[in-house]
């Protein structure tokens, strides 16, 4: 259940209150961590259709003045070029492959040390390798393009 958290100071004192959803005038409220059922008197209790109708929720989408969802889409490279990116940050100790070399799919393409142990960085896709963009023992970020390949 999730719960909407509200933070309050009464006499000096700091208090932490999470309230769910009310449900048939009953609502969970987790008080510093201990939780409480509560039973709203029925004349106090808001309605449902009411609470609905007062919250304004933001689209999940964006949409166009006629409703329609807005999707974007990414353009696909020019001659269907793909980058191998680093999957994590380390320090790129060595190449399997130069440029123009052909490499498969799955194919280890270089050796990433990263936190002591040596990881293989393999491609999604085959095709040539069209560039290197870093070099042995550069330190890379994680998702930093390793190399190209069209």
């Amino acid at each position: 259940m999730k719960l909407k958290e509200y933070k309050y100071k009464i006499n000096g004192i700091k208090f932490t209150v999470g309230v769910g959803e009310i449900v048939n005038n009953q609502v969970q409220v987790v008080v510093n961590g201990t939780s409480y059922n509560v039973e709203l008197d029925e004349n106090q209790a808001p309605k449902a259709a009411a609470i609905a109708a007062a919250v304004k929720r933001p689209s999940a989408a964006p949409r166009t003045e006629t409703g329609e969802k807005v999707v974007n889409k990414p353009a696909a490279a020019a001659g269907s070029a793909s980058a191998v990116k680093s999957p994590l940050p380390g320090t790129i100790m060595s190449f399997n492959v130069n440029v123009g070399d052909t490499v498969n799919a799955g194919d280890t393409v270089c050796v990433l040390e990263a936190m002591k142990m040596e990881n293989d960085v393999h491609t999604q896709k085959g095709g040539t390798v069209k560039k290197i963009c870093v070099g042995v023992g550069d330190a890379i970020l994680e998702g930093t393009d390793i190399m190209i390949i069209e």
